[in-house]
């Protein structure tokens, strides 16, 4: 039957797409989230030459790199380790990386920001992100959590302090607001997993930061142990991927050149981690950029319990 009443007709076809836009975002309700979890929020990737991830790769062959922030549950309580790509990284990008290292320095568009995935989920604002450290893409979205804390080592705070530009550069565009509530991250030295000190973030051992420094002063890594028991460890950039870790073999080395702030203490780090992995191989270390280990535990609203 034909509509004869247009602005009727508008409103219905309008209330009708709500409706079915809402039908098709997941929303995680309290029954479907874990007690101790957390999902994988992939802003972006990009494709790049296997070689420059994996070592002896192909200089052919494309892979891709992500750009993932992480949500950790701990029973009532969220935070996100690393932001991913924010709402405002075209705009930080043309001020904070150089032209000449955009062919190699780059990202896929559209970006799916973490705030505007959670917002779509119905999650309410955070009140704590921690940084695995300060580089351009993995605190790109630091001001889309106005409400939220955000915790940094004591030495990654130097780098907040003095920003500069640059594929390994901590960009005053995205840190640079003196809104953003700063939390330096004090670490005990309570030994965790071979690491001399830790921070115990909730106090019952299930999610537990160590100091990993090396690819900037106060990069850190974060283990998460899970309602199935299971043990996580996310590691920031301290390796790139798992291919390179079981080698113990460092970045390639124009990239390490430009993004490790100091090599020898990098590799010591990875050395650390490799060690970990050998004497507990049910551990999962995943690396910020591995798409190779992210996408078998899928997604977000998607949850690793």
């Amino acid at each position: 039957m034909p509509c004869f009443r247009t602005r009727f007709c508008t409103l219905l076809a309008s209330a009708f797409m709500a409706v079915a836009a809402h039908a098709q975002t997941p929303v995680p309700s309290p029954a479907t989230l874990p007690d101790v979890g957390f999902a994988i929020i992939k802003t972006s990737q990009v494709a790049v030459p296997e070689v420059l991830l994996v070592p002896g790769g192909s200089v052919t062959r494309q892979v891709h790199s992500n750009f993932s922030a992480f949500l950790v549950k701990h029973h009532n309580d969220f935070l996100l380790f690393d932001t991913g790509m924010g709402s405002q990284i075209d705009r930080q990008y043309q001020q904070g990386m150089p032209l000449w290292w955009r062919p190699f320095f780059k990202y896929d568009k559209p970006v799916a920001s973490a705030r505007a995935q959670l917002d779509q989920a119905g999650m309410p604002p955070l009140k704590r992100v921690i940084l695995s450290h300060s580089h351009w893409d993995h605190a790109g979205g630091v001001q889309d959590f106005p409400e939220a804390s955000v915790g940094v080592a004591a030495a990654e705070l130097v780098r907040v302090h003095a920003p500069s530009t640059g594929p390994g550069g901590t960009w005053e565009s995205q840190i640079g607001a003196a809104s953003i509530q700063w939390e330096p991250l004090v670490f005990q030295p309570v030994p965790f997993k071979g690491y001399p000190e830790s921070l115990d973030v909730f106090g019952d051992g299930a999610v537990v930061l160590v100091p990993m420094p090396g690819h900037t002063p106060g990069s850190v890594g974060l283990f998460v142990t899970v309602d199935s028991g299971k043990q996580y460890f996310l590691v920031g950039d301290v390796v790139w991927t798992m291919a390179a870790l079981q080698q113990g073999a460092p970045k390639f080395w124009v990239a390490g050149k430009l993004v490790d702030d100091d090599a020898l203490q990098t590799q010591a780090s990875l050395e650390k981690l490799r060690r970990l992995v050998q004497s507990e191989p049910d551990l999962v270390v995943i690396p910020a950029h591995d798409s190779a280990v992210q996408d078998p535990l899928g997604y977000f609203p998607a949850w690793v319990r």
